[in-house]
């Protein structure tokens, strides 16, 4: 809804009682200092109306992408509030997205969920050699990882920082975040391979991964090639682009 014509928003009707806390989510931001992530955008821990939340604030696009999200596309925000709601049991559980508008153009927005409490990112197995249950954790993440395929979910930024962990009684929990660029469709065995292929991980790991999911999953025998494949191919177009800068990282 616009109010006044200087912001939009949408909350989650579960959490109506903290459409105040919403509009006034510029002060809240700012005045929280648990900042968990600084870079292009900013991710902060904020106490929202008694709800613990992380909130993502966008940077404020160039003047052409303030016309393209103003008028013709949705935004970042607006996408990832979308697309948790569509794909919920997924994702940290959405709260609100909110968009402030100068002149008509979109300047800041905002997506809110609530704060997933998770213990470590897929980084840290896929670096550390000696993690514990490293291989367990490979096998439950490949296992996740069919279940959003077999939903016709292709994450296009399925990088380590954005798959959280949480062990439980039961085995692993895991929640995917940064879902603005998402697509759904029906995924052949060469979009679920390419799928892996921005985790950054060692051929070993990449194969057992690829072992797993062809447990669950009829594939044929060129699987765990393409998983490999595709992952290589990914590191040497990264490679390359870091040697222009002259930062390459083999």
């Amino acid at each position: 809804m616009f109010h006044k014509y200087r912001y939009k928003y949408k909350l989650n009707p579960e959490y109506e009682y903290l459409q105040s806390e919403l509009i006034n989510i510029k002060k809240v931001f700012h005045n929280s200092d648990e900042s968990i992530h600084k870079a292009r955008n900013e991710l902060k821990i904020v106490d929202l109306g008694g709800v613990e939340s992380v909130v993502k604030a966008f940077k404020v696009p160039n003047i052409i992408n303030q016309i393209v999200y103003s008028f013709f596309r949705d935004s970042k925000a607006k996408k990832s509030y979308l697309n948790s709601l569509k794909i919920e049991k997924f994702t940290p559980k959405p709260i609100a997205y909110i968009e402030y508008y100068t002149l008509g153009l979109l300047k800041k927005s905002y997506f809110i969920s609530e704060n997933f409490k998770y213990d470590f990112t897929i980084r840290e197995p896929l670096l550390d050699d000696n993690f514990q249950d490293r291989q367990n954790i490979f096998k439950a993440f490949a296992r996740f990882t069919l279940s959003l395929h077999n939903e016709g979910i292709f994450h296009n930024d399925y990088s380590p920082g954005n798959i959280l962990i949480k062990k439980d009684e039961n085995g692993y929990i895991f929640k995917i975040v940064d879902i603005n660029r998402m697509n759904f469709y029906k995924l052949t065995q060469v979009d679920r391979a390419k799928n892996f292929s921005k985790l950054w991980a060692h051929d070993e790991i990449l194969r057992t991964m690829a072992r797993e999911y062809k447990l669950h999953y009829k594939c044929n025998e060129h699987f765990e090639e393409q998983v490999v494949k595709f992952s290589n191919d990914n590191k040497k177009v990264k490679n390359f682009k870091k040697r222009l800068k002259g930062k390459a990282i083999d």
